[in-house]
């Protein structure tokens, strides 16, 4: 696979404006001296709040494929640029081909499952050996989620599937605070709650996670497939149900594994976060710019692919894993194997 790990650009200073400049974007602040960066380096821009691009700009980024996507100043995902359909039409016909197919769907949907239980796992054996050798709830939570994951395979249903899945998240997220080191009375995690999230610990996990959906959404529609489609998340207007499908195997890998290290190492405190009216907890722009840097970062560390056998960069894999997709969904592979690090 021959596709480049480009950088991200994050702009989030308040009215600021983004323009096209020949082959170069540039960045103006009214408080800084002008920021450029070559167009040709960069895969996607993420706006915060009151940003301002030229029309000239959105249309290059359009016509090449390059991803915009716009988030509240609280880092609530509002939009994505999407330029031209892209992909073989006739793979998108039998993407949706496969919904109405109950077989093949429900061994998608498997998939996915599977893919987020074993990686849940994976990120409870990881504390384990990272210092909570002795917590017995984490050591029983492991043997749960193998007996879920080993039901996945007998589901008879849709719903059965979707059950199994929902009760592995709630076990996972029940001991989520045990993976928490961090002694800050901020940190503490009684359970997962979004829309909006009311806990610091929440508000990371729900800013990761529209980062992650819209990096996937991009992969998928880069190879050619329809992100709104899914097998697995009921299909409803407006909904990336596929894009929400292939990132259940991420959440704990990428996105949770990543909050957990910012909180573990101690770069985020209580002052990162506000609360806003009605409850709502975000990161301020202090703390998002932490983020967003352990995000960039994180993204350039490579990981041992099982299928492929090298090593792939995390930012890498949800195009290699949307193409694996890709590959399954036109029968040139038997079956769908989610990614799992050894």
């Amino acid at each position: 696979m021959n596709k480049q790990l480009l950088n991200t650009l994050y702009v989030q200073s308040q009215g600021a404006y983004l323009r096209l400049d020949h082959e170069t974007l540039v960045l103006e602040t009214d408080d800084e001296d002008p920021f450029q960066v070559p167009l040709h380096h960069l895969g996607g821009i993420v706006l915060f709040g009151n940003v301002l691009v030229s029309p000239f700009l959105l249309f290059r980024c359009a016509e090449d494929g390059r991803s915009i996507a716009w988030f509240t100043r609280g880092g609530r995902f509002q939009g994505r640029l999407q330029g031209p359909v892209s992909g073989n039409v006739l793979l998108r016909r039998a993407q949706h081909e496969v919904i109405s197919e109950k077989t093949t769907s429900q061994s998608l949907a498997a998939a996915f499952v599977r893919g987020k239980l074993r990686n849940a796992r994976y990120v409870l054996q990881r504390s384990l050996r990272d210092g909570l050798e002795h917590s017995q709830p984490v050591a029983e939570g492991i043997e749960l989620l193998d007996e879920m994951i080993e039901r996945v395979p007998r589901a008879t249903s849709l719903d059965e599937l979707r059950g199994i899945e929902g009760n592995g998240t709630m076990l996972y997220f029940g001991l989520f605070n045990e993976l928490i080191r961090s002694e800050e009375p901020s940190f503490v995690f009684r359970g997962r709650n979004r829309r909006p999230p009311r806990d610091p610990v929440n508000a990371l996990l729900s800013f990761a996670y529209s980062l992650l959906t819209t990096e996937v959404a991009g992969a998928l529609e880069g190879v050619g497939l329809d992100p709104q489609t899914g097998f697995l998340h009921a299909l409803r207007p407006g909904r990336p149900s596929l894009a929400l499908d292939l990132i259940e195997e991420f959440r704990p890998v990428i996105a949770d594994r990543a909050v957990l290290s910012l909180i573990n190492r101690g770069q985020l405190s209580a002052g990162d976060f506000d609360e806003r009216e009605g409850g709502a907890v975000m990161l301020n722009e202090t703390g998002r710019s932490t983020f967003l840097e352990h995000w960039q970062a994180r993204k350039q560390r490579a990981v041992q692919h099982p299928v492929l056998e090298r090593s792939v960069a995390y930012g890498l894999l949800p195009h290699v894993q949307a193409r694996l997709l890709a590959r399954t969904i036109r029968e040139d592979i038997d079956e769908y194997l989610p990614f799992q690090p050894k």
